[in-house]
Order: C-alpha cells, then sequence, then structure tokens
C-alpha cells in the first residue's frame, strides 16, 4: 500500500484488508479497481483520506474532548438532539489540521490533471471504519455530497462527513449495538463524478433480496442521481437476471423487466440557489421508458457476479451511467447483510387460513404476516406518536425513522422499490413491509385494524381487519433421500424463489393460465385483435400494456417471465409446463374474453385443453403461448423446460396439436425438447401405449381422472363421499399406465394433493413404480417422508425400486 503521505490513498493502492485505515465503502472501491478490472468492471478513479487525517482532526482541534462530554450528557439524560448538534457544530467550526488540508488538495490537483481537468467536479463520500461489517451495517448513517467543486468546497465537504458521524440517527445507532463512539474513525472518499444525472442510476443485488435466491441479480434503476431509488422516492425499473446463464452469449436470462413509475429525479442545481442538486418531476416518456437496455442490464448483472464471485459472497451495489459517454460504472460494493444472517436449515411458511377485503397493495418485502392498528405519519418529526407494534404507514423513510421502524408490527410505504431505505431495513428488521403502494397514506386510517400479508408472492396487499393465519417452521436439517422423485407444483411465478431451499427434484405441473390470469389478465384473442374490440375493453387492454405498441408482445413477454421465473427456480431439474387449460367460462373472464368464448352447458367437459389448440377460435392464441416457451427455451437458455398438454382425447387429436406445435416453432425432440401429456382422460390409460409413442411422458391428473372414471363430479357436495382417487377401477387404471408407459421407456408422474394427505395412497403409487410425486411446496416435507416410508416397506418386503 503506497501512500501520498499519512493522510492521503489512492484508491488503486487500497484493498480489502484497509477496511480500519480507510473504511469498507473505500476499501472495497480500491479492491474492485485492483481486481475486477480485467473484468471489465469500471469504478470512478480517486482517493481516500485516512482514519489518521480524521483522527488527526479530533486530536489538534479539541474535538476528542467535545464527543466524551457530550456523550457523557447523553447518558445523564440530556436530549440527543441537542447533543448531536453540539458535536456537530464543533466539527464544522474547527478548521482541517494544515498536514490533512495540504495532502487532500494535493491529490485533488493530481485527480485533476489525470482526468484533464482544472478544478474537476467530484463526489464526496463517507466510509466509516465500522461500516459494513456482517454484524453490524453502518450504511447510509453518514453523508454523501456530489457535485462538489474547487478546493474550498472540497475542504469544506470533508468536516460535513466528518461531523455526519454524529448525527442523530448515527449516534442513535451506535448506543443501540455498543459501539465505543471514539473507536469508529471516518475516511472520505473523493471521486471523479459521473453524471448520472444526466442518465441513471441505482442499485443492484447479486442475490433475489426477499427470498436469498442466489442464482439471481436484481436490479433497479431510475433517471437522475440514484438518491431517489436507495430514498424510496421513485418506484424504480426492476430488472432480474438469471446468473448461470450469463456466460452464453447467444442467451438474454432477463427473467423480468417491470417498467417503474419513475416520478421523479435530482439533477444537478445551476447554483443560483446554493443547493448542489434539485428535484424535478419526470416526463412521460420518461416514465414510460426503460432506463437500461438489454446490454446494459447484461453487463452490469456481469459485474455483478463477478464481485460476487471475486468477494465469494452475495453483494449489495450501487452504479451509475454516465450521460456524456454512455459509460457504466459501480460506485460501491459491499457484502449483502440480510440473507446471509439467515438459517439455511429452516424455512418458515405463512398463509392466510381466511380472506379479506384488499384496501392497498405494492411490493411485497419478506414473505411474512403481521396484523395491528394503523399509524400514519407524515413525517419523521411526528414519530413520538409511534405506539410499539403498530403498522407504520407513510409516505417514504430514510434512517431517520429507523428508531420507531424496528418497534413496528410492519410497514407500508407510498413509494420506492425493493432497493429503497424502507425495503432494505425491514428486511434487516425482520419486518414485513409493503413499498410502492402509491396511496396508502390516503386509503389507511389512524387505528384501523389490518393484515399486512407479505406471503402471496411478489405483491404485498394490506386487508381489512384482523385475519387469521398459520406460521409454520420448516426443518430442512434432515429431509429423507427417496428413490421416488418428489417435485413441486408451482403456480404463482412470483413465489416460486421462495422455495429454492427446499431439496426438491424440479416442477412436475407449473400451469401457463395461472400466469395468464395473474400476470397477463386479457385474453390472447382480444390482444391479437386490439383494433376490432369494443371500446370499453380497448382502453382496459390499453391501460395494462402502456408501453407495448405491439398488443401480442405483451402476452408474450409477460408469459415468457413468468415461466422463466419457475424455470430459473429449480434449474437445472425438469420444469414441466402445461400449456392452457382453462374452461371456457373462465377464458371469458379475462379482459376481453367474453367475445371469443361460447357459453358451454358443462365447460369441465367441453372445449378444453389441446382442442382449442389447433383449432380456428384459439389456433392464433396458442401460437403466442408457443412464442413465449420458445423465447423461454431459445432465447434465455432455460431448456429444462418440458411442455405438457393437457385434455388431449384421442391419438388423432395428439397428432394434430404437435403438428400446430411444430408450426410454431416447437418440434418435439428439437434441440431437446420433451413433450408430455397429462393423463386425466381413461382414453389416455386405455390408449397409453399408443399415447407413449407421440410423447416424452405421462402426468397424471388425478382429480380429472378420478372424475371420468367414476362419473362423479369433483365439485359435487352431494357426490363427495363417492370421489376417491383410492377406488379400485382409479388404482389399477393407474398401475396398468405405469407399466405400459415403462414397457416404451417412458416415465409418469402424478401431480395432486393425495399423497401428502393419505399415506396410503402414496404407498399405492411407490408400490406401482411411480417415477415422481408433485406436490404443493407446503406439503413437501411430508409427502417426502410419506414416500421414503412406503420404499422402505417396499424394499423390506424384498421389491427393489425400478
Amino acid at each position: 500500500m503506497t501512500r501520498t503521505d499519512d493522510f492521503v490513498i489512492w484508491f488503486p493502492d487500497l484493498g480489502r484488508g484497509d477496511v480500519g485505515v480507510v473504511g469498507g465503502k473505500n476499501a472495497s472501491l480500491g479492491e474492485l479497481i485492483n481486481n475486477l478490472g480485467k473484468a471489465g468492471v469500471q469504478v470512478p478513479c480517486g482517493f481516500a483520506t485516512t482514519a489518521d487525517a480524521y483522527r488527526e482532526f479530533l486530536s489538534m482541534g479539541g474535538l476528542r474532548e467535545v464527543i466524551a462530554e457530550q456523550v457523557a450528557r447523553l447518558h445523564h439524560g440530556v436530549d440527543l438532539a441537542e447533543v448531536g448538534w453540539t458535536i456537530r457544530q464543533a466539527m464544522v467550526a474547527a478548521d482541517l489540521p494544515a498536514g490533512v488540508a495540504r495532502a487532500v488538495t494535493g491529490a485533488y490537483r493530481a485527480l485533476g490533471a489525470a482526468l484533464g481537468r482544472t478544478d474537476p467536479d467530484v463526489a464526496v463520500r463517507s466510509s466509516a471504519t465500522a461500516e459494513d461489517l456482517p454484524e453490524a451495517s453502518f450504511a447510509g448513517q453518514q453523508e454523501s455530497f456530489l457535485g462538489v467543486h474547487g478546493e474550498q468546497d472540497l475542504l469544506a465537504a470533508c468536516k460535513r462527513c466528518y461531523a455526519s458521524l454524529f448525527t442523530d440517527r448515527a449516534i442513535h445507532y451506535r448506543e443501540d449495538l455498543g459501539f465505543d463512539h471514539l473507536k469508529v474513525a471516518l475516511s472520505v472518499g473523493v471521486q471523479q463524478m459521473v453524471r448520472s444525472d444526466l442518465a441513471g442510476a441505482g442499485v443492484m443485488f447479486s442475490i433475489d433480496t426477499e427470498t436469498g435466491f442466489p442464482r439471481t441479480v436484481l436490479i433497479n434503476a431510475s433517471w437522475g442521481l440514484g438518491e431517489t431509488v436507495v430514498g424510496g422516492m421513485v418506484d424504480p425499473d426492476e430488472y432480474l437476471v438469471f446468473k448461470p446463464l450469463l456466460d452464453e452469449s447467444s442467451r438474454h436470462p432477463i427473467l423480468s423487466r417491470t417498467c417503474g413509475r419513475k416520478q421523479c429525479k435530482i439533477i444537478y442545481a445551476d447554483g443560483s440557489s446554493g443547493a448542489r442538486t434539485r428535484m424535478v418531476d419526470t416526463d412521460d416518456a420518461e416514465r414510460a421508458t426503460y432506463v437500461l437496455d438489454d446490454e446494459e442490464i447484461l453487463t452490469l448483472a456481469r459485474w455483478a457476479t463477478a464481485i460476487e464471485g471475486h468477494y465469494g459472497v452475495a453483494m449489495d451495489m450501487k452504479w451509475a451511467k454516465d450521460g456524456r459517454t454512455g459509460a457504466l460504472f459501480v460506485v460501491q460494493a459491499r457484502p449483502e447483510t440480510v440473507q446471509a444472517r439467515r438459517e439455511a436449515a429452516l424455512l418458515r411458511s405463512y398463509r392466510l387460513r381466511t380472506g379479506g377485503e384488499p384496501l392497498t397493495s405494492g411490493l411485497a418485502i419478506g414473505d411474512a404476516i403481521a396484523t395491528g392498528s394503523v399509524c400514519v405519519l407524515r413525517s419523521a418529526a411526528e414519530i413520538d406518536r409511534f405506539t410499539p407494534g403498530a403498522v407504520l404507514v407513510t409516505e417514504i423513510t430514510d434512517p431517520d425513522w429507523e428508531p420507531i421502524m424496528k418497534r413496528a408490527a410492519a410497514i407500508v410505504t407510498d413509494h420506492g422499490g425493493r432497493t429503497s431505505h424502507a425495503a432494505i431495513v425491514s428486511r434487516e428488521l425482520g419486518v414485513p413491509a409493503i413499498v410502492g403502494t402509491t396511496n396508502a397514506t390516503d386509503t389507511l386510517t389512524d387505528g384501523q385494524q389490518v393484515t399486512v400479508s407479505c406471503a402471496e408472492g411478489d405483491t404485498g396487499t394490506v386487508y381489512a381487519g384482523i385475519l387469521d393465519y398459520e406460521e409454520r417452521e420448516l426443518d430442512l436439517a434432515d429431509v429423507p433421500d427417496t428413490h421416488t422423485r418428489v417435485m413441486l407444483n408451482l403456480a404463482n411465478p412470483a413465489a416460486a424463489f421462495r422455495w429454492w431451499r427446499l431439496p426438491a427434484d424440479g416442477v412436475g405441473l407449473a400451469r401457463i393460465e395461472f400466469v395468464v390470469n395473474n400476470h397477463v389478465k386479457i385474453h390472447p384473442m382480444a390482444l391479437i385483435h386490439f383494433a376490432q374490440t369494443d371500446e370499453t375493453v380497448r382502453r382496459q387492454i390499453a391501460e395494462l400494456t402502456r408501453g407495448y405498441d405491439d398488443k401480442p408482445e405483451y402476452f408474450v413477454e409477460r408469459l415468457a417471465h413468468g415461466v422463466a421465473r419457475i424455470a430459473a427456480s429449480r434449474w437445472p431439474d425438469p420444469v414441466i409446463v402445461r400449456m392452457s387449460d382453462f374452461k371456457t367460462n373462465e377464458y371469458a373472464k379475462l379482459v376481453g374474453g367474453e367475445a371469443y368464448e361460447p357459453t358451454e352447458e358443462n365447460p369441465m367437459i367441453g372445449w378444453r385443453g389441446a382442442s382449442r389448440y389447433y383449432s380456428d377460435g384459439y389456433r392464433d392464441g396458442f401460437a403466442l403461448e408457443c412464442r413465449a416457451i420458445r423465447r423461454v427455451r431459445e432465447d434465455m437458455g432455460l431448456r429444462n423446460v418440458i411442455v405438457m398438454i393437457p385434455f388431449c382425447r384421442t391419438v388423432e387429436e395428439a397428432d394434430q396439436v404437435l403438428q400446430t406445435m411444430s408450426e410454431h416453432g416447437l418440434t418435439r425432440g428439437r434441440d431437446g425438447l420433451e413433450v408430455y401429456v397429462m393423463a386425466e382422460i381413461p382414453a389416455n390409460i386405455i390408449l397409453a401405449e399408443l399415447f407413449a409413442e407421440r410423447f416424452d411422458g405421462f402426468s397424471i391428473g388425478s382429480n380429472d381422472l378420478t372424475q371420468l372414471t367414476l362419473g362423479v363430479d369433483r365439485d359435487s357436495a352431494a357426490l363427495a363421499q363417492l370421489f376417491d382417487e383410492r377406488n379400485p377401477a382409479v388404482t389399477r387404471s393407474i398401475q396398468h399406465l405405469i407399466a405400459t408407459a415403462h414397457a416404451q421407456h417412458r416415465k409418469v408422474g402424478l401431480c395432486g394433493q393425495r399423497p401428502s394427505d393419505d399415506p396410503d395412497f402414496a404407498r399405492i403409487l411407490v408400490q406401482a413404480g411411480i417415477d415422481s410425486i408433485s406436490v404443493t411446496p407446503d406439503s413437501f416435507l411430508t409427502v417426502k417422508q410419506n414416500v421414503a416410508g412406503a420404499e422402505r416397506e417396499r424394499a423390506e418386503n424384498g421389491d427393489e425400486m425400478p
């Protein structure tokens, strides 16, 4: 480590071992410059003042005694605000020691020479020597100053950084954690200013922040300086990228892109008011446009992956784009602290037992449920009104809110994304939060009893009243091994990452119609014939598809992103995606659906499943489904996706569907594409050998198979006692199918709830030699244990597993 002197060190001379000298933030910047440059990671050049410079400042100005005296007053009951103000005023009023000032101005001139500019604009950032440690995150406790210009401005900014070590919130934070105020020093980082005010900036994590899923990079972006994202002032763009396929240059593994509202941006002020920056509203074009294009998203994701690989832990990073050159930069990198502390062997699951009236919704932070009385606060000046255990409702939060955030049952904000202050702190505290609702402070009222649910995927909902819910703790430390594959039924893409820790063997059933119903919401034929639809429907579609001139592309992209999230959650294990199986009455409920769906007396055995795919009434809609699957498999590279055809009545229909799929670019066998068929009609069992010639596997739909075998309406309460999957007619059908399929070297699975509710049924399946059983995630451990028991019993009887 080469020093300019004892008080200044250039970033290239720093490494991660220098936290005690220049703090975590500055040490990390040096580490990046020295080790990640070959990977293409760009970091703005600059230098850091040392902890010795800070200590010199305290000693020469008599400030050490001031701090000790004021902290003692705090411990004797003097108000925190008075103590903090007194310390800060003393620090700002003191002169920097001559040696420190000389070192800083000399380095600043050298930086200007390197950049080819006299008195360059720089960013001046605080970096505490106790900052970003895994056991105590001090991030955000100190100040940063942007657009600093000239030597005197720089020296003043350095003192303000030093003084920010004693903001009220920083003092409170250290008191809570038991840190000695005089043992924490501060370094000042001085960097080339990235003109992100002319472009955009944001935050990224090398991990899914809500679930800890380690194979994604989450990127948030907004126009202007990045403070709007961190401060939760805007609802930013959100991009999710799948790391394992980033190295394949032909792939674009962007799992999802969400265009945020990006209501405002921070830009540089003209200086006339004395302010360095100002906030302005964004225009309609900016709000409707993504900040980053696909190549920029993938570049940042590759950098995040490289940085994580170098550090060996999940990372939390800030990035900025220079509007003059278009260049991207990483301006901060530190270890992620929340998911790193989660206990890997334990998985908590929450579920609402009863429904309720939804009051508002936004992005779910965490996966818990909480109840309580609403406390609406408009500013941090009102925090004395907060009652411990209440649901905190406010517009945005910043570090001034932290003393009450830890006492809240839940947190709900009008603005902010997954990397906003409210989201980061609530995760760290383990408090469920919903951010970016847009209207919580207007919709919810003081004293109102509510339930805050983050257990339903990406969207969190505030319900009226105190609802009944359950919390389960799943211990993954001792899951038995089984020869029979136990897979998951995953319907909601937004919740797929929540279950990544379960040692499942893949996904046995992912339903396209759930993705369409919850993430697309529009009938595909209405999108295809948008110009001809009813005016009221056109307005609804236009609102849902803002930013999409190509309306069918909206369907393809939304469906592809939903399927991709599920496929990524279990990569590289197989994920069986069932093509749409809405009934006509269900399709009609989609936006624009009524115009394209007939009225049927019995939709359960009507125009559904395979019969729709080649018919004139839906062929073009099925083409969009095929385009989405091709995008997932070919463009993103998630070739673990297996396609499954539901409700295929005849072998002739099977041939028609396979031909139609091939016309739309999905040819069985090409690029390893496997196509399964649902075995849910007696014809599938009776003609299993012929269906096996056309498909690569079977998945038993036990509900429909039981219904059609016994002639019992599965929804009839009057016939409920007759609906029994263990009826010999059903079990013999299953046994026959498995034997016939295995003779043709085809796999057979079953997707349904019965094996978890009925160990005897699991035993029947294992005895028959079924290859896989697929169940809901919360039933996984029970089924795994039931299957293990059945396999032991079979082994004790001398039967070998196939």
